[in-house]
């Protein structure tokens, strides 16, 4: 089976601009484009680079173009209304964060580019441009694009500026075509229309034949966009704004009916390893070892493997697991829902803190004498270890990480009290 048709098979992409696109017997130069929406890139755009890496390791190279001068105006493509626009500076911010995150995927040491577009724009003008490429282009092919009808049908329109959208990012494949030997194109099938508007640009422009991929956008088994938070946030690449472990959770939190098709999207695993997992998850679906499986690999390839041992740690920690070794950041993440109460460091110094006035002020009993009984039953917990002295007194060591003590009475009753000076 080639290449090709494995992918089509397991739906990895999601339409091809020709039949001629070999993967296997041809080496193409291809480009993927980021918006610089923000400084950091985020789940949703994670399966759009590991396709760039499944296809660097069939041979072909890659070439990731920042959209230095494109993310001015604002890719209209799957959007109800027009972007608002970003400064240059914060757009130049952007653009540092995510080429960074990017070369964790392409090996630049094997010839893999990051460019950014604003380098062949900036010397244009706004008449030679119309003049060299405006003329290319035909205004009844540019609204036939779904993505312009969409808009020209609704309240909110489409002004000019994103109408020229297309032109500008078929220009960015027709620069790279003659000068980078670009010859094949890579997206979300919401770009397909961009795609086709760039490889009709090169055709016209100079005769030579490109081609274009485009890969399923990847919705939720809910229907909702993929990778977002329950509060509407996206979940980041960048582990200062999604800790590794929130990154974890959110692989291991996916359905049975989605996790076969995303170990497929979003690993390297091979298909009997993806075939035992899936007869694990119709015969043991409790185990949820096809789940664990995804968010370890996930985890891992966008983290490190360090990261995802201690996602897996953190995880352990809820159902009673040890605490040893994790800092206050990750068990500020673990526990971020958690009730959680500040205490004075200097109470710890002085041994002035009893377990049974720590478990009255986290709300955990509300009296020190249902402390005390709680405390009898085998029922309280400090840092998952069972309390069983009711005139227990704390001091620093019985800190779980920095500044933080976890406190729980019963299976799943939990407070975080927070030492601080």
């Amino acid at each position: 089976m080639s290449s090709i048709e494995n992918f089509l098979k397991h739906e990895l992409i999601h339409q091809l601009s020709s039949d001629e696109i070999d993967l296997d017997n041809k080496s193409y130069t291809f480009y993927v484009g980021f918006d610089p929406t923000g400084d950091s890139l985020h789940v949703g755009h994670l399966y759009v680079l590991i396709t760039m890496m499944r296809l660097q390791k069939l041979g072909h190279n890659p070439i990731a173009v920042l959209g230095g001068a494109t993310g001015m105006i604002g890719d209209p493509s799957g959007k109800s209304k027009e972007r608002v626009l970003l400064t240059e500076e914060l757009i130049e911010h952007n653009l540092n964060g995510i080429s960074k995150q990017i070369k964790k995927f392409i090996r630049v040491e094997e010839g893999a580019k990051v460019v950014n577009n604003m380098d062949w724009f900036r010397p244009h003008t706004f008449i030679s441009f119309l003049r060299d490429v405006g003329k290319m282009f035909r205004v009844t092919e540019m609204m036939a694009k779904e993505s312009v009808k969409k808009r020209l049908a609704s309240d909110e329109g489409m002004s000019f500026t994103e109408f020229a959208y297309q032109v500008l990012q078929a220009y960015d494949f027709l620069h790279l075509n003659e000068n980078h030997n670009c010859d094949l194109q890579v997206g979300g099938s919401d770009q397909w229309g961009n795609i086709t508007a760039g490889t009709d640009l090169i055709r016209k422009k100079n005769g030579n034949k490109a081609f274009g991929i485009t890969i399923p956008l990847i919705k939720s088994a809910n229907g909702e966009k993929f990778g977002k938070t329950s509060s509407g946030d996206n979940y980041w690449l960048d582990p200062e704004k999604t800790s590794p472990y929130e990154f974890y959770q959110f692989w291991i939190q996916r359905e049975d009916s989605e996790v076969i098709k995303y170990l497929r999207y979003f690993t390297f695993l091979d298909e009997e390893e993806i075939a035992r997992l899936e007869t694990c998850l119709q015969d043991e679906p409790h185990k949820r070892e096809a789940q664990k499986t995804l968010a370890y690999e996930v985890t891992k390839l966008v983290h490190d493997q360090d990261a995802a041992d201690l996602a897996i740690r953190a995880t352990q920690v809820l159902f009673g697991g040890s605490l040893d070794g994790l800092n206050d950041e990750t068990l500020l993440s673990i526990f971020k829902d958690v009730p959680s109460i500040e205490c004075p460091r200097s109470s710890l110094v002085n041994k002035e803190l009893g377990i049974l006035d720590l478990l009255t002020q986290a709300s955990l009993c509300k009296s020190k004498g249902e402390a005390r009984r709680l405390i009898k039953q085998g029922g309280v917990y400090l840092n998952n270890e069972k309390v069983s002295d009711e005139t227990k007194v704390l001091n620093e060591e019985d800190l779980s990480s920095e500044s933080i003590m976890i406190i729980r009475s019963g299976r799943k009753k939990y407070a975080l009290a927070n030492f601080v000076n």
